[in-house]
């Protein structure tokens, strides 16, 4: 393609503003006979001289003029010069610094809400916030969408692109300005009216929820209050059915307190908003802004999905049965009777307070920087804290107009008990995940913080595929023979990992069907009319969802998921199904090209250069295809699923053993240097903070002695 030609920068260091000299290694000739038979005619325009100036190269001419709009499908009918516009660069200077701006502000509040601080804490930028409530989460979130939601900002936008003025970088910025816009700009009262009820509501739920008194009627104990999180760990690990199915009872009644708490309202106002804007449903609104097709696009993807990986569903509920006995198929039993008793045999593997170094560790050896940003990491379990782990960044990273380069600041948070079987396991799945997102979003290096903001045009299956990609690691026996070792620093035997991989695997096909049943049920949820929308009616949609997508009651009840209550999370979960997709075939690539993963220290740089230095600059589908040279397709996965144990042991136990032979990560005696200043907080607690305790070693040293003072049982 046209962007094709031109995107060369990014590979090979190319710029249309540099002369032919400086292009040893560039051959137009292999260039122009595809820009001949590609570029409509109307699209060219006479060249002309521009200027330029290199260190060490003397001024020239050269002729520029094929300065082509290259996004958003159009191209300019008038030359430009390579010196930036000057009224283009100050209003991309004003739009950038204004959305910095209200950007932080709406940051800071949903990091403090959800983290139930006081007032006045001070965040890692040193300054204290006056106060955090849903009043000031909801007048921060209405301030951020009026600026993005500014007619005039995209007036002004297009009449710049089309102008004929801008270089290639100012028309990329101006691009995702235009693309941002629209995905925020209502054309209709109707709308705007229907957006700010939903926002108002949405606040008044959270806080709701997160007020709310959760836990389970323990045997002998009573009512025991715990997170959301904590009943599925208990739930996953308890050896007493009776404690099993009283913490799923205890998830099972989020459902009926969020419908009776607002939720059907906010569904319903945000129904109207979308069908007022001239979309189907909200669903079909949201995967379009994000994702750039339609919602019926989208469910064919998954339709194939699902109906290609049913017959391996119903085949596992099969052999769990016959293998387990029919009460393994209850959802309070299945996970425990598949990996119970292997989970608790690998705790000792996976301790907690080793969980932030192994992290480090890992993410250095594979290559992974970030770029002089800063990272606030809050991991405990505590009362009225959000009852879901999120990466988010109160400063985007991006490239200023001046050249310099402005690092991310990522807020970061997971609900880990470390006295729990399994909390090191979990907390080290979720620091690989959330670090994948925040690795991500910091070496975005664009002309704008448009560029590295997770909401609209960014598309979901994009930012969670680079999080699971690096999660899916923890699973691995390369990793987990490095990584995975008791307090003494021994590894994890592989008869532990054989078990489990003999407990687990026939039965991972579950794990998908548990995915894909969110996207099912809000599908349906919006599709649903509105005069039907009761919370009788909703509960009933949700069992009815489960036992179609997973066969019976899931685990997890789906009205449990956090991600249904928010406008930010909302018609969200599809993309870890499309992410998951990209996850196998990601890793496909590696093997084939490498052999290996783990340790890999070509693995940062690919996916610095492939995946993440474009932030939402270019589609998720073109980007999976240029790194892995295919189409995204479900194949690598499925394949994952289908191959044979005896197979999978063999490969394992080979990868194992080239780990363990290895020097322990442990008795290294090199820095583990990310480029970050990383603090560790408990609300607005400081644990430690790299910047002062000199290292992230030092740092990770001050965190394990908290956590073993603080809950002596687990270390």
């Amino acid at each position: 393609s046209i962007a094709g030609v031109f995107d060369l920068r990014r590979r090979s260091g190319f710029s249309p503003c540099l002369p032919p000299a400086a292009l040893p290694r560039m051959r137009f000739s292999r260039a122009l006979p595809l820009l001949l038979f590609t570029t409509p005619l109307y699209a060219w325009a006479p060249l002309r001289a521009a200027p330029y100036h290199l260190p060490g190269v003397s001024r020239k001419g050269f002729r520029c003029g094929l300065l082509l709009r290259l996004a958003g499908g159009a191209m300019a009918t008038s030359a430009s010069t390579c010196a930036p516009d000057e009224k283009v660069q100050s209003f991309i200077n004003t739009v950038n610094t204004g959305y910095e701006s209200v950007h932080k502000r709406f940051e800071e509040q949903f990091w403090g809400t959800k983290m139930a601080l006081p007032g006045g804490t001070k965040l890692s930028d040193g300054v204290a916030v006056a106060e955090f409530s849903v009043k000031e989460l909801t007048r921060t979130k209405q301030e951020m969408e009026g600026f993005l939601a500014d007619a005039g900002k995209l007036a002004e936008t297009r009449a710049m692109m089309n102008a004929g003025t801008a270089t290639p970088e100012q028309l990329k910025v101006l691009n995702i300005f235009e693309k941002t816009f629209k995905s925020y700009i209502m054309e209709s009262d109707e709308a705007k009216q229907e957006r700010e009820k939903a926002t108002v509501m949405e606040g008044v739920l959270e806080d709701q929820r997160n007020k709310m008194k959760l836990g389970a009627t323990l045997p002998g104990q009573g009512f025991v209050e715990m997170s959301s999180v904590g009943l599925r760990n208990t739930m996953r690990t308890a050896e007493s059915e009776e404690v099993r199915k009283a913490c799923f009872e205890g998830l099972r009644t989020i459902g009926p307190f969020v419908l009776e708490n607002g939720f059907l309202d906010i569904v319903k106002a945000r129904n109207r908003m979308a069908k007022a804007l001239g979309f189907e449903d909200y669903y079909d609104m949201k995967v379009t802004q994000a994702e750039g097709f339609s919602k019926k696009r989208l469910f064919e993807m998954l339709d194939t999905l699902e109906t290609g990986t049913r017959p391996l569903m119903e085949e596992a509920r099969a052999r769990l049965a016959k293998e387990k006995g029919d009460a393994a198929l209850q959802p309070w039993n299945t996970g425990y009777l598949m990996a119970g008793d292997v989970t608790r045999k690998l705790d000792p593997y996976f301790p907690f307070e080793k969980a932030v170094e192994m992290w480090g560790r890992s993410f250095k050896s594979l290559g992974i920087t970030y770029k002089g940003s800063s990272m606030d990491l809050d991991l405990l379990d505590r009362q009225n804290k959000y009852s879901n782990g999120f990466c988010h960044w109160p400063q985007p990273a991006w490239l200023r107009a001046d050249g310099t380069w402005q690092p991310a600041t990522t807020h970061f948070t997971s609900l880990a008990d470390p006295s729990a079987i399994g909390s090191g396991h979990t907390a080290l799945t979720t620091l690989m995940h959330e670090a994948g997102h925040a690795a991500h979003f910091a070496n975005i290096a664009q002309g704008s913080p448009l560029f590295s903001q997770e909401r609209a045009p960014t598309s979901v299956a994009y930012a969670e595929t680079q999080s699971m990609f690096l999660d899916s690691l923890v699973g691995d026996a390369a990793w987990r023979g490095r990584y995975a070792r008791d307090r003494e620093g021994k590894p994890v035997p592989f008869a532990l990992l054989k078990e489990e991989i003999e407990s687990k695997h026939p039965y991972s096909v579950m794990e998908l069907r548990s995915m894909l049943a969110v996207p099912y049920l809000e599908k349906a949820l919006y599709e649903m009319p509105e005069a039907d929308l009761t919370a009788a009616a909703v509960l009933a949609l949700a069992d009815a969802t489960e036992a179609r997508i997973q066969g019976g009651l899931g685990s997890r009840p789906l009205l449990s998921v956090p991600h249904l209550l928010s406008d930010e999370a909302s018609c969200y979960y599809h993309g870890y199904v499309l992410a998951e997709m990209a996850v196998h075939q990601t890793r496909s690539y590696f093997i084939e090209k490498y052999s290996f993963i783990v340790d890999n220290p070509k693995v940062g740089p690919t996916l610095e250069e492939y995946y993440w230095r474009a932030g939402n600059s270019e589609p998720f589908l073109s980007l999976v295809e240029n790194l892995t040279s295919k189409p995204l397709s479900g194949t690598a996965w499925v394949d994952a699923l289908k191959e044979p144990v005896s197979e999978l042991l063999a490969r394992e136990e080979v990868a194992y053993l080239a780990a363990v032979a290895q020097v322990s990560p442990t008795e290294e005696t090199g820095a583990v240097d990310l480029d970050m200043r990383v603090r560790f907080v408990d609300g607005a607690e400081e644990i430690a903070d790299s910047r002062a305790d000199g290292s992230f070693l030092d740092a990770c040293r001050r965190f394990e002695a908290y956590v073993k003072a603080r809950f002596p049982r687990a270390a």
